[in-house]
């Protein structure tokens, strides 16, 4: 039975087709009448990311209490029958290098999980791991029928004989009918492409034992129609019209398809800014269900209806266009046709694009000048934050010269949310250690911020004012907390 087809990467594999497998569902595509080329795109490295979307981290010390309330930018599924499966594994934090790719030192022998990619590495010693998102689409020609897209592609690079073995996340909702589907993972070496057994799978994970490193992830076959766990990403047109316009995209939670997504929108020949809003989908989508997206106030929706198969294999990604002539505020559901369930919804406010066109419009202190090449590495582990404060624009005056004191430290820390440990190393660039040690003992959460803060301001000395803190922090807390570091700017 042949499982891969030709016309792949330039080694042109073959494939090993040895394995034993049942026949089932056909290879999926997208369906939809607005669809956006992400083909330009493919052209660059495929570790290449936004720089925006994920705040470069740093390592920790691998522990299951290293942040009890750091959340991931990872999109987690809603299902409680697939949550209730996950079995715990030490947390860890990877550092974020150029381009999209994470870097995970552990100290020894054990299982740890990204809290990033949701990977699960199983490692027999001390070692470094290198990994990074792959987009399934550049190997679609290799994944023929019955064969599905599982979840993620990911390019894995470590010392040899370091990992035993590793879990990928999939994207599938299993319930409880998982005995007619058959998973395997998909795995390019130079010699060619195969499909190798799993070793076990849950309701969130495929196990494989590792036996060489290159690009892996999962795949399935099912005698029964294909259920996944879905998101919905928005993006918001950037131009000068009152009117609203907003792309709609409906996908698998699938890390390898939402960053198809990502590049797509990227090389458009419009501006976007993407609109947070949770994005994780209440109900699964099935695979030839129709889906009806509706605007409550009425608005001008294209197409009405979508039928949904997973896209993860073409590079053409399918979008749901909605219009609104003015700028109010307005709901969007999303509604399977059939059963008239709400699968997803969500109250979008002019806060959500009048504060994002502002940040899409003004550039990130030390993101500014040139674009570095592509050969280049990662910022030195040492001076980032000093080289972050030389690249930006420095500020003038009063505001540059004006200590910030304690009581507006105060202020701002009952503002920030919950992801607050993220925003102090991610974009404070603070010490997990010292993060740690603040959380040891155990203050009132605005008291441990407010120290945070505080530990920030020792650290930047001359650099700890109103002006700095507004262009570090804008892009990344909420509208709240972005009024309090402005109306900062003003009492200077």
């Amino acid at each position: 039975m042949s499982l891969v087809g030709a016309g792949g990467p330039p080694s042109s594999p073959s494939l090993d087709t040895s394995k034993e497998s049942k026949s089932g569902e056909a290879s999926a595509t997208v369906s939809s009448s607005s669809a956006e080329s992400s083909s330009d795109s493919e052209s660059e490295s495929d570790n290449e990311e936004p720089k925006a979307e994920r705040p470069t981290e740093d390592l920790g010390q691998p522990s299951t209490e290293q942040v009890p309330t750091q959340e991931s930018q990872r999109i987690r599924p809603g299902c409680e029958h697939c949550n209730a499966d996950i079995k715990l594994s030490e947390q860890v934090t990877p550092r974020l290098l150029c381009k999209g790719q994470f870097l995970l030192k552990v100290d020894g022998e054990g299982t740890y999980q990204c809290t990033e990619t949701g990977l699960i590495f199983e490692v027999t010693r001390k070692v470094d791991i290198k990994y990074c998102v792959l987009s399934w689409s550049k190997f679609a020609d290799l994944v023929e029928k019955p064969w599905l897209v599982g979840g993620p592609l990911f390019d894995v690079k470590c010392e040899p004989g370091g990992l035993s073995s590793i879990q990928f996340p999939h994207s599938l909702c299993l319930g409880h009918h998982d005995t007619d589907m058959t998973f395997r993972v998909f795995h390019v070496k130079s010699s060619g492409a195969s499909l190798e057994h799993a070793v076990d799978h849950s309701g969130t994970h495929v196990t494989w034992r590792v036996s060489s490193l290159s690009p892996v992830g999962p795949v399935i076959q099912s005698e029964d129609a294909v259920s996944h766990h879905g998101a919905v990403i928005l993006y918001k047109a950037i131009d000068q019209n009152p009117s609203l316009s907003f792309r709609v995209y409906i996908a698998t939670n699938n890390e390898s398809f939402i960053k198809d997504i990502s590049k797509s929108v990227k090389h458009s020949s419009k501006k976007f800014v993407k609109i947070d809003k949770p994005p994780v989908c209440q109900k699964k989508l099935q695979n030839g269900k129709k889906y009806r997206l509706i605007s409550e106030p009425e608005a001008e929706i294209t197409p009405e209806e979508i039928e949904f198969v997973d896209g993860s294999l073409l590079k053409l990604k399918s979008y749901i266009e909605v219009y609104l002539e003015q700028p109010v505020e307005f709901k969007l559901l999303l509604v399977e046709m059939d059963s008239e369930e709400i699968v997803w919804k969500a109250k979008l406010r002019e806060c959500d694009w009048t504060q994002q066109d502002q940040n899409r419009n003004t550039p990130k202190s030390g993101l500014s000048g040139p674009r570095r090449r592509k050969g280049s590495l990662s910022l030195p582990e040492e001076g980032a934050y000093e080289k972050r404060m030389r690249q930006g624009d420095p500020p003038e005056g009063a505001k540059a010269r004006t200590p910030l004191t304690d009581a507006q430290l105060i202020t701002l820390a009952g503002r920030l949310g919950p992801d607050w440990v993220k925003v102090a190393v991610a974009n404070l660039e603070l010490d997990m250690s010292t993060i740690d040690a603040i959380l040891e003992k155990k203050e009132d959460v605005t008291i441990c911020k407010f120290r945070m803060l505080k530990k920030w301001q020792e650290k930047a000395q001359a650099h700890a004012t109103a002006q700095n803190l507004y262009s570090l922090l804008k892009a990344v807390v909420s509208a709240e907390a972005q009024e309090v570091l402005a109306g900062f700017l003003q009492e200077t």
